[in-house]
């Protein structure tokens, strides 16, 4: 937990405790070890200490990013059912990812993405922008819009997810989240951030946003956080571990004032973080011997760390931006400009000369023949992974129908990546005989890029066009 207060809290390395070292040296002075780690108290922030922990749990370590999203959405689910039975909600986001977007609808909610996607799929000239044009932002005249049409009764969450996955990774200006922040405290309504890819959103800030190209990427995400009123998080992306997320709300904040109940006297009635707490145990074990073992615990407090070395994500995103600028380069269609900070999305409906229906499903079929043919694997985000046949017409609307290269931390060297671009430039040379995928099992199963099976058909050119 300390180790979250240093980068999420303190402002930067100047203030970090690092108590991670105490562990590591084997630090035999029980006195030190007992004054500044076990019996630490902290409250009023997102990660509560010692006796406040106990009385008002609010961050809770869990295996994985959607396990958080899971205890949080079922606690939600089960407040706001018995608060308002048989009521619908809508929760707004610049951008759900499949998961996310998934445990909504799970809890009998309407996800909505408000981003533009005009901006989002325009090409810059030359193929580069003299700075990041920050394409991950929330549409915040949307979603103004969106809270009075219907009501700032039905929208119980807004969600931000930084950097924005679901629209080609796209990052998150500190503005986008500072104007999203005061919308949400204009009517009242938690803001819960999605940080999978907090370190690599805090770089793209200091490189391209006026004002903190002289912090660092600590004291930019503890400003950025400070904007939350919760937050889920993956943390097998930028916590550099095998395994590991996290869920945590401010302490007596906007969430747990929604959340809680309380009697007349104003005492607490029920604690949301109590719920929340019951569901992690039941489910997942406490925080101590849950679904992290104290191995893979110590090397997420490790790799926080790591991902504030602003050399590293440097590197990172170079890489992005060199494949991205690659496929441009060969002359490859519907590449999205600038690269996210973890991959290169390619939209189909440019790749296939907008020749292929919705229907078509074909981004899997790209997907299919890019690993049968060259043995590259990428993920389908598009029309088949985000349920295109099956949202509303506003739903449509927010869909983008990619699909996604992500890039393995430390992991590929530039002959990978000219691999890879040579391989996608033949395929789209090729691209008419790509075929197209249909469903035949699963259709409407929850999530259903991850069960469903797919068989492919021939593209037949005289097919019906968008």
């Amino acid at each position: 937990m300390d180790t979250f207060r240093d980068i999420f809290e303190r402002g930067g390395e100047k203030n970090w405790k690092k108590i991670i070292d105490l562990v590591r040296t084997d630090c035999t002075d029980i006195e030190k070890m007992m004054k500044e780690m076990y019996l630490c108290e902290y409250s009023g922030g997102l990660f509560n200490g010692g006796a406040a922990q106990l009385e008002r749990p609010n961050a809770f370590i869990i295996q994985q990013g959607r396990a958080a999203e899971a205890v949080l959405m079922e606690i939600v689910k089960k407040i706001l059912s018995q608060r308002y039975p048989g009521k619908k909600f809508t929760i707004p986001s610049n951008g759900h990812f499949d998961t996310t977007e998934g445990n909504i609808k799970q809890m009998g909610s309407i996800p909505r993405n408000l981003f533009r996607k005009d901006l989002l799929f325009q090409v810059p000239e030359g193929g580069k922008y003299k700075k990041n044009p920050f394409k991950g932002d929330m549409d915040c005249a949307k979603l103004e819009e969106l809270i009075t049409k219907l009501g700032v009764e039905n929208v119980p969450l807004v969600f931000t997810t930084i950097t924005n996955n679901t629209v080609c990774g796209q990052a998150v200006s500190m503005k986008s989240i500072k104007e999203t922040a005061k919308i949400c405290e204009k009517y009242d309504i938690p803001l819960i951030f999605d940080v999978a890819r907090w370190a690599e959103n805090c770089y793209f800030i200091k490189k391209n946003e006026e004002g903190y190209e002289n912090k660092s990427i600590a004291e930019i995400a503890t400003e950025m956080f400070s904007y939350c009123d919760g937050f889920c998080m993956s943390a097998k992306k930028d916590g550099h571990s095998n395994m590991g997320g996290m869920l945590a709300f401010r302490d007596k904040g906007r969430f747990w004032r929604k959340f809680s109940d309380f009697n007349e006297d104003g005492s607490v009635k029920t604690d949301v973080g109590v719920l929340l707490k019951v569901k992690q145990i039941s489910c997942y074990g406490n925080d101590s011997y849950g679904g992290m073992s104290g191995r893979d615990i110590m090397a997420l407090c490790a790799g926080l760390y790591e991902s504030c070395n602003f050399n590293y994500l440097d590197e990172r995103v170079e890489q992005c931006n060199y494949l991205a600028e690659g496929f441009y380069k060969a002359g490859v269609k519907g590449v999205v400009l600038p690269a996210g900070g973890h991959g290169v999305y390619i939209n189909m409906d440019t790749f296939f000369d907008n020749k292929r229906g919705h229907e078509t499903f074909a981004g899997e079929g790209f997907s299919l023949e890019l690993i049968r043919r060259y043995g590259i694997r990428v993920a389908e985000l598009g029309d088949y992974s985000m349920e295109y046949d099956l949202k509303t017409p506003e739903q449509k609307e927010e869909v983008c129908n990619v699909v996604r290269f992500a890039i393995n931390r430390s992991q590929l060297s530039k002959e990978h990546l000219d691999y890879v671009i040579a391989a996608v430039k033949a395929l789209y040379e090729d691209r008419e005989n790509i075929p197209n995928m249909r469903i035949t099992w699963g259709h409407n199963l929850p999530m259903r890029h991850f069960h469903a099976f797919l068989e492919p058909y021939p593209n037949k050119p005289e097919e019906k066009k968008r």
